[in-house]
């Protein structure tokens, strides 16, 4: 019987893995595997110490997967969300001494007296429960659009935590220095102020803001040799960015762009250079969209370590971005309208890249080496 199932099972083995369809970039023939189906909007991806994943949904639920099952009962214990427009539940970290401290952060759009705005909470992960939960930033002031909440999570090796927030659809605030909105906020890993953030002590600056001139940054990633903060940001009709964050920088939204008026094609502020106003890095005209980055840092893709990533919503691709110091040399597309909106992009732990899949029957998947 044994001898009769062994050459039954080696085909069977050979079929599946000639009918995994194989993509090539320039550097790598890699497969897709869905790893994780099942969810309703992903928005953001992290994986803990033991195996498991934090995956969130943007209706407000946080969800747990281990070895591709998902947890049909979500994470108790978080903040009430509030579901508006393009907010909901949004980013997910762990803190840098999860091993020590349990600590999971998380942004989310929360309802205030003022409209609905961005917020960033913290709690022990226990289980399937999130404990001792607690608001640690707060967006001020709110708004009452259900556009451009941002919002992306980094820990630098300082200890620091960064959050990406939009303009809420008016743009003027996110040149306004007394508006959250529009800007990148530094904070303690508890929500204290650093003295060293840049408008510390001036007059009529909110000081978390950390920069300025930003419209709505949906990834974000440190630079695994600098530790220096990239962010993306969505442009209008056009316009994406690719920022290099510098502590108290304008970034020039809306005065300077590359993007113009949706529909009607004008010109937005002064053009695309103004004195005092930081450049992008690179730029997409027309827009791609861009939400989720991650530089590459492993090694079963070698020939891409190094390489940036950004997963693109408009035109369901991910992007390579090639590059040599701050200069973006080389722009590769890959698997355009294979996957859907591609919303979060992370190199795990086990060096493969994953990807989140904003769908309302979303998932993840994880390139992996063709051979």
């Amino acid at each position: 019987m044994r001898s009769r199932l062994l050459p039954a099972l080696i085909l069977a083995l050979a079929c599946a893995t000639a009918g995994a369809q194989t993509y090539r970039s320039d550097e790598h023939s890699f497969t897709v595997t869905r790893v994780l189906s099942g969810l309703s909007h992903p928005w953001a991806l992290a994986f803990l110490p033991d195996g498991r994943m934090l995956v969130t949904e943007r209706e407000g639920r946080l969800r747990i997967a281990r070895d591709g099952k998902l947890d049909p009962q979500p994470v108790a214990g978080l903040p009430q969300v509030a579901p508006h427009g393009q907010g909901g539940l949004m980013d997910v970290v762990l803190h840098p001494n999860y091993a020590q401290n349990n600590l999971v952060y998380w942004s989310f759009s929360a309802r205030g007296a003022d409209g609905f705005g961005t917020e960033v909470a913290r709690g022990k992960l226990v289980g399937n429960r999130i404990e001792g939960a607690e608001v640690i930033f707060r967006q001020s002031p709110k708004g009452a659009t259900g556009r451009h909440f941002g919002s992306r999570l980094v820990f630098d090796r300082a200890g620091f935590l960064y959050v990406t927030l939009g303009d809420r659809g008016e743009q003027e605030r996110a040149q306004k220095p007394d508006d959250h909105a529009g800007s990148v906020i530094r904070l303690h890993d508890d929500g204290k102020l650093p003295k060293d953030n840049p408008f510390v002590g001036q007059a009529g600056w909110k000081p978390e803001k950390f920069t300025l001139g930003n419209r709505n940054q949906q990834g974000a990633a440190l630079h695994p040799a600098t530790g220096v903060l990239w962010t993306h940001e969505h442009g209008p009709q056009g316009g994406d960015e690719v920022n290099v964050i510098r502590a108290g920088a304008n970034y020039g939204w809306p005065v300077i762009t590359y993007g113009v008026n949706y529909g009607i094609g004008t010109k937005i502020g002064e053009g695309t250079h103004k004195a005092g106003m930081v450049q992008p890095v690179h730029t997409w005209v027309p827009s791609i969209a861009p939400s989720g980055m991650a530089f590459y840092t492993g090694d079963r893709f070698a020939r891409w370590k190094g390489d940036l990533f950004v997963g693109a919503l408009k035109d369901q691709m991910l992007v390579r971005l090639k590059l040599d110091g701050e200069k973006v040399v080389k722009e590769e597309r890959l698997l355009r309208g294979v996957m859907g909106r591609i919303r979060d992009v992370r190199a795990g732990p086990d060096g493969y890249l994953y990807l989140v899949t904003d769908e309302p029957n979303g998932g993840v998947a994880r390139l992996e080496p063709a051979n």
